[in-house]
């Protein structure tokens, strides 16, 4: 299968090449080009047309929701997942009518943005698969793994849990925390909880959407950002 194809939209250009860089380590994808202005990402995407746009909302000389709508009304095919440091309300709810893929805070962490590109490359591949069987409807479960992209945690009627959260290791992970003020990587709670890293990281972005934890950056000792989790 061809690679999909990205196009950065960001006026700040060491964080542009921090994208370009981090997309650069997950298979599958390859980056067209780089904007540093919304009206020459308008121009990269019309002569391009890429399958994703990343996309910052703050720019010097314009504004990425402004920009969006304008692909949203010429119909283009182009995907957008916003990367930004908007974190007010009005922002989200407009890239959501507007029908962004995903929405991603800045600092941007590599781990959030290869989890983006990997559920982005699913749901492609979910639809390819879908245009290529005899076409005789879909059914209200095809639809709900598309919708909304088929990545919502199903939840267990007796814990009232997600799936893929075991109560007995979440109370471990609480306890740890209730006992120290410090913050933990996914990689250190790990250790800790005698689990895999992105075990523990599941655990913990579950407290996060709970509001328990709250999640802040790091920087490991090679230097790459990191999330790092710290009781509320």
């Amino acid at each position: 299968m061809s690679p999909i194809s990205i196009v950065i939209a960001e006026d700040d250009k060491k964080i542009a090449e921090i994208q370009r860089r981090f997309i650069e380590r997950i298979d599958g994808f390859e980056v067209l080009g780089i904007a540093h202005s919304t009206l020459d990402a308008k121009d990269i995407i019309e002569v391009l047309e890429p399958n994703l746009l990343l996309l910052d909302i703050h720019f010097p000389e314009g504004n990425g929701l402004e920009l969006l709508r304008e692909i949203r009304s010429s119909q283009s095919a182009t995907d957008v997942i916003l990367i930004t440091a908007a974190k007010d309300v009005s922002s989200l709810t407009e890239a959501l009518h507007s029908g962004v893929f995903d929405y991603i805070l800045k600092p941007l962490v590599f781990d959030r943005l290869q989890s983006a590109l990997h559920n982005y490359r699913d749901h492609c591949h979910k639809l390819q698969k879908l245009e290529a069987l005899p076409h005789t409807g879909l059914d209200q479960s095809t639809v709900d793994q598309l919708l909304p992209r088929g990545n919502q945690p199903a939840i267990i009627s007796n814990t009232g849990l997600p799936k893929g959260i075991d109560p007995l290791t979440l109370e471990k992970i609480r306890s740890i925390f209730s006992k120290s003020n410090s913050g933990h990587t996914a990689e250190q709670m790990g250790e800790l909880v005698g689990s895999s890293r992105t075990t523990a990281r599941r655990y913990l972005e579950f407290l996060v959407s709970n509001s328990e934890l709250i999640a802040d950056v790091s920087y490991g000792s090679v230097g790459r950002p990191e999330r790092s989790y710290l009781k509320v």
